[in-house]
C-alpha cells in the first residue's frame, strides 16, 4: 500500500493489517512518524518519508548565471511544495560576486509570472498551507530580516479573484541563523539568505537541522565541492545542483536517524527492490537413490522398468 501526503492515514484506524504487509508513505514527519511507529507495532515493513529543509551553500567561485537560474528553480519550482525543494541559501563572503548572485535571483524569481502554463507558477495547495508561509514571512521581518522580494502581493491578483492560494517567489535576508525561517520547514516558494563567514559555519547551520534530505553547494572548484560532500549530513547531495534527485539505479529518500525518513530502505532503486521482496530459502536434503545404476554406475536397459539412465545428486555424481 503507498499512501501519500495523507494527514489522517486511513489505515491507522481500520483493521487493515492483516491484508497489507508493507507500507510506504510520503508526508510531514510527525505524521511519517506515528505510520512508522504503528507499522513497527504490527510487525509489518515500513518506509516513511518525511519533512526537509534542503540548504544550498555558495562558494565565491560559484558560477553566477547558472547558479542563480539553477536556485530559483530549486525554491519556486512547484511553489516550494515538493521535498526537494532549496528553502537556505547560504552564501560564504560578501564580496562582488556574491552581491551579484543576490541581485540575479532577485532577479529571476520576480519575472516568475503566475499561472498554470508552463514557466509559471501556481498556487499553494490549501488556506492552511498558505497561513503557515504567510506567517513565516511575517515573523521574519518582525525579526529584523530583510525582504529582498515580498511575494505576498500575489494575494490581491486577478488570479486570487477567481480562487485558489496565491503566493509568490518570496525572498529572505537573514541577520540571525535562528529565525524560524531558517530552521523550520516552511513548504512554500520562500528562500532564506543567510551569509556565512566560513565554511565550517556553513556546515554547522547544515548539520544542525534536524531534517537529513538534501544538500547542495555551488562552485567551480572540485575540491571545495568534496570538502562539502563529505560533511553534509543528508542522503541525497548535489554539486551545482538545487535539486539532486538521484536518478535509478540510484535510490531516493531522506537519511537514517534524521526526522526525513522513518522505517526501512528507501522508495526507488535497489532498496525499493529489497523493500517489495521476500527472499525465501529452500535448504534440502534428498536420499539416495536405491537403484542398481546408481549403485553399480552402469547404464540399465529400458526395458528394466527403472526409468532414465542418469541421476544427479547432490554429492556432484552422475
Amino acid at each position: 500500500i503507498n499512501h501519500r501526503f495523507s494527514f489522517l492515514p486511513f489505515f491507522l484506524f481500520k483493521p487493515l493489517h492483516v491484508i497489507y504487509r508493507a507500507v510506504t508513505f510520503v508526508g510531514s514527519s510527525p505524521v511519517a512518524n506515528i505510520v512508522a511507529t504503528r507499522c513497527r507495532n504490527l510487525n509489518k515493513r515500513v518506509t516513511a518519508l518525511g519533512g526537509a529543509k534542503n540548504h544550498l551553500i555558495a562558494l565565491p567561485d560559484c558560477e553566477v548565471e547558472g547558479a542563480s537560474s539553477d536556485i530559483v528553480v530549486s525554491f519556486a519550482g512547484c511553489a516550494g511544495q515538493r521535498c526537494m525543494a532549496a528553502s537556505v541559501l547560504l552564501v560564504m563572503g560578501d564580496g562582488e560576486q556574491q552581491k551579484a548572485l543576490q541581485e540575479e535571483i532577485i532577479d529571476k524569481a520576480s519575472k516568475i509570472e503566475p499561472g498554470s502554463e508552463a514557466g509559471k507558477m501556481g498556487p499553494v495547495i490549501d488556506a492552511g498551507s498558505y497561513e503557515k508561509i504567510m506567517k513565516y514571512i511575517e515573523k521574519s521581518v518582525e525579526n529584523g530580516a530583510e525582504l529582498l522580494l515580498d511575494g505576498r502581493s500575489w494575494s490581491k491578483n486577478e488570479f486570487a479573484k477567481n480562487g485558489g492560494c496565491w503566493i509568490g517567489p518570496t525572498i529572505i535576508k537573514h541577520s540571525s541563523k535562528e529565525d524560524a525561517a531558517m530552521k523550520e520547514e516552511i513548504f512554500g516558494p520562500v528562500l532564506s539568505i543567510y551569509q556565512v563567514k566560513s565554511w565550517s559555519e556553513a556546515i554547522e547551520i547544515e548539520n544542525g537541522n534536524p531534517f537529513g534530505n538534501a544538500a547542495s553547494v555551488y562552485t567551480t572548484n572540485g575540491g571545495h565541492a568534496e570538502w562539502f560532500v563529505s560533511r553534509f549530513r543528508a542522503s541525497m547531495l548535489g554539486i551545482n545542483i538545487g535539486i539532486p534527485v538521484p536518478r535509478e539505479p540510484f535510490s531516493f529518500g531522506g537519511l537514517y536517524g534524521t526526522q526525513s525518513k522513518y522505517g526501512d530502505m528507501d522508495i526507488t532503486g535497489d532498496g525499493a527492490i529489497e523493500f517489495f521482496t521476500n527472499r525465501i530459502k529452500v535448504t534440502s536434503k534428498w536420499p539416495m537413490p536405491n537403484v542398481d545404476e546408481f549403485i553399480s554406475g552402469e547404464g540399465l536397459s529400458p526395458a528394466t522398468g527403472h526409468g532414465p539412465t542418469d541421476h544427479a545428486n547432490f554429492a556432484g555424481t552422475m
